[in-house]
């Protein structure tokens, strides 16, 4: 501290000093020019101004040289702790080291701030802290194909309305969603904006939201409409709520916490001109929760599973052999952003108001437009930029509305594949207890368009998907000598299957099939994918798991008999699957001469007998 006062107080000597010079310079020029006429002038105060600048330069190192002197008195320990204080004061403590918010962003934030953000993080389940302080039009990279650019659109386009559904977003990432809308979609297109609140009780999103509306209505009279729900009514039917409002030729149905690219709506628009059947989705790129940076996603079809959770595959090869990812791709379903033709949307029968809060309507649109006369195509020119949130708000366990309305489209689409469903969710064929609503008004629909089997569908949208017609058994696989244990996949990454105290989720979950091969761990629902089959290994007392294609290339003993009640034999090495207690007296899973062990499987079809 004594250091930088001497450094100041110096510091002042020295300015005052070279005025002084300077001032002292400045008097004898004048005096030389009224003393000494015919002399040189410039000469004169050339001299004179060389000598007194080399005085100035000595006193000048003399300062330096005492400033030095004076900070190597000033002991060690003493500079050390106050450059200690220093660092202390720039880096706050962290208050949230486990939070997924603050594993790569927040670096220097203060202790209230980082209170701040943790609690938006809470609530919305990304970083409203952050939004809260971007520009609402802030630039995002154009991540679309090389050739996206270079394409050229009809002027004359059909127009869109675009809805946006939401609940409890926060207030600047719908601004955000809406500002990209009017910037970056051509005024002449642009019909109107549709916002659908289903039932927020985020009060950001009334009076503030209603002001930001007034400002776009200065801007572009009219452009934005407001629905609001008086109860929660689900995703499905917040979705229906804008379609209904909308007024465009075409309807794009987004979520509130996205930003549309450069050029999003032309791609889609002239794709519909061409055929008004075709049911579009965008390319997603994801925009981290955490620092709310764009990651580019390349183009891709959206695609289910048996449980009917969505997911992301490749396109069909002909796509590929195409070599220009700008063009439109064949996909089975969508991901649950949509752009249809209003009028047709209606024809094909919009959305399934029968589907509860969040999940499986998506994927029943895909399949009803492909069988009923429509295709759905991914159109990689236009890109989206959405929040991929870290959780969701409508309900802690969205597995509890996804199955059942995984259940409700079997019913009404999938004809004798409609088991598929029972056994992802593992759920018996008969009598689920599941109620799925009322489906009759949806069946005449299918009857009335005279849509096609699904069989259909499996054949020529989706032949990667396994029909699993050929399974014996599922669910929990469990020994009468102790029933509260069940056979458990073990530790993963592991090949050794284990007993565990029996909680019937996926890890437990075992198929047989009537070849005779037995998984443990979940069943795969894509004829690409591998699952892991049961082995007796030939040697040794424990059983492993390896992946079903490398057994039957090194010809491990992977083929077993069973039957409900019955033991579980290896075709070959003739031993059984059993249990045993070991030297520690816990029950382990062993394989050893059969001694009459009885086995049962909670979900097991008769007449499905293995061969």
């Amino acid at each position: 501290m004594r250091s930088g006062r001497l450094k100041g107080l110096l510091l002042a000597i020295l300015v005052a000093a070279c005025l002084l010079y300077l001032r002292s310079i400045y008097s004898e020029v004048q005096s030389h020019s009224q003393s000494f006429q015919g002399v040189n002038y410039h000469s004169v105060r050339g001299q004179g101004m060389s000598e007194r600048l080399e005085k100035m330069e000595v006193d000048i190192d003399r300062l330096f040289n005492l400033v030095e002197k004076l900070e190597s008195k000033e002991p060690d320990g003493q500079k050390k702790q106050v450059h200690n204080m220093a660092v202390e004061k720039k880096v706050p403590r962290k208050l949230f080291p486990n939070s997924f918010l603050f594993k790569k962003w927040g670096e220097g934030l203060s202790e209230e701030e980082q209170k701040e953000a943790e609690s938006l993080f809470g609530r919305f389940g990304y970083n409203a802290y952050l939004s809260d302080r971007l520009p609402l039009n802030r630039e995002i990279p154009d991540t679309r194909p090389a050739r996206c650019a270079e394409k050229k659109y009809p002027d004359e386009l059909p127009s869109v309305s675009v809805v946006l559904i939401y609940l409890d977003e926060a207030l600047s990432v719908i601004k955000r969603a809406i500002r990209s809308i009017i910037d970056k979609t051509p005024a002449r297109l642009l019909k109107d904006i549709v916002l659908v609140d289903d039932h927020s009780t985020n009060e950001d999103l009334k009076e503030k939201l209603d002001e930001y509306i007034n400002v776009i209505h200065e801007e572009r009279p009219g452009l934005l409409k407001r629905v609001r729900h008086a109860e929660q009514l689900g995703l499905t039917q917040a979705r229906l709520s804008g379609w209904k409002v909308a007024t465009g030729d075409v309807v794009a149905i987004l979520d509130a916490h996205i930003e549309v690219h450069v050029q999003w709506v032309e791609p889609l628009l002239a794709r519909i001109k061409e055929d008004r059947t075709v049911i579009l989705t965008p390319v997603f790129d994801k925009v981290n929760f955490d620092d709310l940076t764009v990651t580019r996603y390349s183009p891709a079809a959206d695609a289910f599973d048996w449980a009917l959770w969505c997911m992301y595959e490749s396109f069909r090869p002909e796509w590929y052999q195409l070599k220009d990812e700008s063009q439109p791709g064949k996909s089975p379903s969508i991901m649950g952003i949509l752009v249809a033709d209003r009028k047709f949307f209606a024809e094909i029968g919009s959305l399934d108001g029968g589907m509860k809060i969040y999940g499986g309507e998506n994927v029943e649109l895909g399949i009803r437009v492909w069988l009923c006369g429509g295709s759905v195509e991914v159109i990689p020119c236009s890109k989206i930029a959405h929040i991929e949130r870290a959780s969701k708000p409508y309900l802690p366990d969205l597995s509890v509305t996804m199955k059942r309305n995984a259940l409700r489209v079997a019913e009404v689409w999938m004809d004798e594949y409609k088991h598929n469903v029972n056994i992802a969710w593992n759920l018996p064929l008969e009598n689920h207890s599941v109620d799925i609503g009322d489906v009759s008004e949806r069946k005449k629909l299918r009857e009335r368009l005279q849509c096609k089997p699904f069989k259909w569908y499996l054949e020529n949208v989706y032949p990667m998907l396994d029909p699993l017609d050929d399974l014996v058994a599922y669910g929990a696989l469990i020994n009468t000598l102790k029933l509260d244990l069940c056979i458990d996949q073990g530790p993963v990454p592991g090949s050794t299957p284990i007993l565990y105290s029996c909680h019937y989720f996926a890890p437990q979950r075992c198929y047989y099939r009537t070849n005779g091969q037995l998984y443990i761990g979940g069943i795969k629902s894509h004829k690409y994918n591998s699952n892991r089959c049961l082995v007796d290994p030939g040697t040794g007392v424990y059983p492993a798991l390896h992946e079903c294609k490398l057994a039957a290339q090194k010809k491990f003993h992977m083929l077993w008999d069973f039957k409900q009640g019955m033991s579980i034999q290896n075709r070959e090495t003739k031993r059984c699957l059993e249990i045993a207690v070991g030297q520690d007296s816990y029950y382990h899973l062993i394989i050893q001469r059969c001694t009459g062990q009885i086995w049962n499987i909670q979900n097991y079809i008769k007449e499905r007998e293995a061969k």
